[in-house]
This record gives structure tokens, sequence and C-alpha cells, in this order.
């Protein structure tokens, strides 16, 4: 697996600065290869799942049968992983947790709800945040069509 290196990420520009000139306004976090791959398991885990089962079951469900199907592909995964909170040089483990932690390189936060509430969004942010983790995914599986329930997120 190729490691990540300084100089592996997307550099946009804006078009003019105060003084006219272009300058960098964003850089992004390149994925490696092997999370780019991850990422492609994951979502075609979620169509396998949601093309099985549809929408309507329990959350429970739907996380059970998606590792399933990262066993089936000899993908490592981990579920309902306790995630400590770390502040002012205290660690706390107050009950979050991570929902599939898979190949200790990608969160999954699974979903089986009719609206996306932005605090989930906020969720899993936070949880890439606080394990340094680039990559994480939203996946709700309580819609007609899938690929409406996906959302990938990356932090750098």
């Amino acid at each position: 697996m190729p490691g990540r290196r300084k100089d592996d990420k997307i550099k946009f520009f804006s078009p003019f600065n105060s003084a006219g000139k272009a300058e960098i306004y964003l850089e992004m976090y390149k994925l490696t290869d092997r999370e780019e791959w991850l990422c492609k398991v994951i979502v075609d885990c979620a169509f396998g799942v949601h093309k099985e089962l549809g929408p309507g079951l329990l959350e429970k469900i739907y996380e059970v049968c998606f590792c399933h199907e990262l066993f089936k592909k000899g993908i490592s995964y981990e579920r309902q992983v306790y995630l400590p909170v770390r502040y002012d040089g205290l660690t706390f483990d107050e009950g979050l947790r991570m929902d599939v932690f898979v190949d200790r390189f990608i969160i999954c936060e699974l979903k089986a709800i009719d609206t996306v509430n932005p605090v989930w969004e906020a969720q899993i942010l936070s949880h890439l945040k606080m394990t340094n983790v680039h990559v994480g995914f939203l996946i709700n599986f309580n819609v007609a069509l899938i690929k409406q329930g996906i959302r990938r997120y990356c932090k750098e």
C-alpha cells in the first residue's frame, strides 16, 4: 500500500486575490490508492445490500448485512467501535461509537431514516477529526435509490 506523502494534495486556485493575482485558497487531501479502492468497495457493498433488502428495515439489519458483504470481499472491519473523547489533556469514554470502521481507514455511519439530519453530517466530520481518518461515509438505506443515500466526506 503506498504511503501518504506530504505533497499528495490537490490544489485549487481562486481566480483573484485582493491584489488581482491568482492564489491558492484550498488544499484537499488526495486519497491513497487503497482508500480509493476501499471507497469503491464500500459503495458496491451498500448497493448490494440495498438491492437485496430495499428500504424500510432497521439500521442494525443493514449494518450486519453490510459487514457480511465486506467480509465476503475479504475486507477487515470493526462494528460499533468506541471512540474516546480527548479534552484538556483528559480522556473520556462517554459512549461515542462509530458504526463500522473499515480496514482502519474509513468510517461508515449507517442510517435507516427518512431525512438526513445535519447533526449526522457533523457527527461524521467530528469522528474524522477525532480519529485522524481522512474518509467517511454516511449511508442512508431508507431511500428508493441507494445512490441518493450515499454521501462521502473527506478531511485533510
